[in-house]
């Protein structure tokens, strides 16, 4: 399974790229860091700058087609910046168009909010979101994870870097649920 992570080239919460991409690893996936543009990106310990990243890919030179699922990780400034990215908006847009799983935890619903991806989904994130998401359509919850089916897709949506365990077990979950029976709907 080939999974996208579509960051910013800073600003992004570190643990939520590395952990979940570990996470895809570990279950045999294929994951690919995805940018704005090419180069390397900077990871975010909350405020602190923190390691640069090797982008396998601009957003320019890939599609959703080349991939079988989406991680958005968060941070304050990433998920900020995407969504005033067309490119990067209509790239998750995509995701959910040809019903592929996707994952974003914390801030990262915000890009969701822009694409008006989250009507009735029901979500959770960071608690600072839960106006903008119910603002959107969306029902809020205040749970370490949600799995939502109740849309063109699988949404698995997570609040904090606290809740990554919980995170990384429903992705590596579904985005194998989907590569065993999604794929061939």
């Amino acid at each position: 399974m080939s999974v996208a992570f579509l960051v910013a080239p800073e600003g992004f919460e570190q643990v939520e790229l590395t952990e979940p991409w570990q996470a895809v690893e570990r279950a045999g996936g294929l994951p690919k860091l995805i940018s704005t543009k090419a180069g390397e990106v900077r990871g975010f310990d909350h405020l602190d700058r923190a390691d640069a990243f090797h982008v396998d890919a601009g957003i320019d030179a890939v599609g959703s087609g080349d991939f079988d699922a989406l991680v958005l990780p968060g941070g304050l400034a990433n998920p900020d910046f995407l969504r005033t990215q067309p490119k990067a908006v209509e790239f998750v847009r995509r995701f959910f168009a040809e019903g592929k799983p996707v994952a974003a935890i914390c801030h990262a619903l915000w890009i969701l909010v822009e694409a008006d991806l989250v009507r009735g989904r029901q979500v959770t994130s960071w608690p600072s979101l839960r106006t903008d998401l119910e603002n959107a359509g969306a029902t809020w919850v205040d749970e370490a994870v949600v799995v939502c089916t109740a849309g063109t897709n699988t949404l698995i949506t997570s609040r904090k870097p606290d809740d990554l365990p919980a995170f990384d077990k429903a992705i590596v979950a579904e985005f194998a649920e989907f590569v065993r029976v999604g794929k061939n709907r």
